[in-house]
C-alpha cells in the first residue's frame, strides 16, 4: 500500500471519528494512530528506544 493511500484512511478515519464523535473522539484516533505509527516503526527497526532520549548534536557555534 502506498504512503499515499495509507494516508488517505487515516485521514478518513479521523474524520469519520471527529464527524460522529466530536472533538474529543479525533484527539483519541489522532493519539493511537500516532501511537501505533511510532510502535510500527520500533518493530519494523527503523527506530531504536534511544532515539527519542538521545540528546541533540550541536553545532560549532553551541546550538
Amino acid at each position: 500500500m502506498s504512503m499515499a493511500v495509507a494516508f488517505m484512511l487515516a485521514g478518513m478515519a479521523l474524520g469519520f471519528a471527529g464527524y460522529f464523535g466530536g472533538f474529543p473522539a479525533f484527539l483519541l484516533v489522532a493519539a493511537l494512530g500516532a501511537i501505533g505509527f511510532v510502535v510500527g516503526r520500533f518493530l519494523d527497526g527503523d527506530l531504536e528506544p534511544g532515539d527519542f532520549f538521545r540528546p541533540r548534536e550541536r553545532d560549532e557555534r553551541g546550538r
